[in-house]
């Protein structure tokens, strides 16, 4: 269903875009029926990035779509630079809107000596211009205090559950966090399946190396039962891997696999391919290369949830009024 932007006085919405995921603005602006503000970007002979807008943005409400998708820093910095560039052209008003955040994993200290990135990047934007910041399924809630501006933090579960609903058998289905601290988001999973069965995998996680853990063992009962594993992204895969396999050798059915984002590093696709997941669903957050596509795969179109979402917000009404509150948290 398309919507269109009915007038405001005195203000005129605007949507452009970087490189990283320019499919996924476009699909969002179909569905506002406006066109993109066309953009300048290019990398210079030593890696440097230039932008700028072709047209004027003077007084006018800009979003500005840039996922953090590979290379992470380059599409970082494109976005800032993107921002700095609508300030100085006198934009009323500059929103980043970020599907998948860079650096929302690196939320806290699990060691001396180590950096906040999360708090850095959050401190980044403000700083380069961002009055608001929208944002899908962050790494944790907690990243929306490292703003000092308002984040809309939007959350894919309502898209995911109503595929994952359709694909599973309802009086049968166990709801499985891959460790222990996704159980809120997987309690929120079961109540939207009809109250189901919850568990989760005990796992450990190397901390002196990045992407290594082991699955050890499933808490609570999925024998015979289809179950439904839920993550917010998948990157190497290992985790989900490790998690699927504990799964179906405690008796489960099947195991359906359901993240938000798919980021999808090698070696992820063969891994999820070879794991004995019946499906891996994610959503459109990050761009798909024909290389990370595998026969298990399912992406979901996340553009009108979000273009409902920058809708709501330019219009000055309520994100959280277009979603179920137990799904979307922290809205402003």
């Amino acid at each position: 269903m398309t919507m269109s932007i009915h007038s405001v006085p005195d203000r005129e919405l605007v949507l452009s875009t970087g490189r990283a995921h320019p499919e996924l603005a476009a699909a969002v602006a179909a569905q506002l029926q406006l066109d993109l503000l066309p953009m300048t970007a290019y990398d210079f002979a030593n890696s440097e990035t230039y932008v700028r807008y072709t047209e004027s943005i003077r007084g006018k409400d800009i979003f500005l779509f840039q996922s953090g998708s590979t290379p992470v820093n380059q599409s970082l910095m494109e976005l800032l630079l993107m921002l700095d560039a609508a300030k100085r052209a006198s934009a009323g008003n500059v929103t980043a809107v970020v599907p998948f955040m860079p650096y929302a994993r690196q939320d806290k200290k699990s060691r001396g000596r180590e950096p906040i990135s999360a708090r850095l990047v959050a401190d980044l934007l403000t700083t380069a211009g961002a009055d608001r910041v929208m944002s899908i399924d962050l790494h944790t809630s907690q990243i929306q205090g490292f703003f000092d501006i308002p984040v809309d933090h939007l959350g894919a579960m309502p898209v995911l559950v109503d595929y994952v609903r359709g694909r599973v058998d309802i009086e049968n289905v166990a709801v499985v966090s891959p460790d222990a601290g996704r159980i809120k988001v997987a309690e929120q999973w079961a109540a939207s399946l009809g109250g189901c069965p919850l568990a989760f995998v005990h796992k450990t996680r190397d901390v002196t190396q990045p992407n290594k853990s082991h699955a050890n063992r499933i808490v609570g009962d999925v024998a015979g039962r289809d179950a439904v594993l839920v993550d917010d992204l998948i990157d190497t895969g290992g985790t989900i891997c490790e998690a699927t396999k504990v799964i179906l050798d405690a008796g489960a059915k099947s195991v359906t696999v359901a993240a938000t984002h798919g980021v999808l590093s090698l070696p992820a696709p063969q891994r999820l391919h070879e794991s004995g997941a019946r499906e891996v669903v994610i959503t459109d957050t990050l761009p798909i290369s024909a290389s990370q596509r595998f026969q298990e795969l399912t992406v979901l179109p996340i553009a009108p949830m979000m273009a409902r979402a920058i809708k709501q917000v330019f219009d000055g009404g309520s994100v959280t009024s277009l979603f179920d509150g137990s799904m979307l948290t922290g809205l402003a």
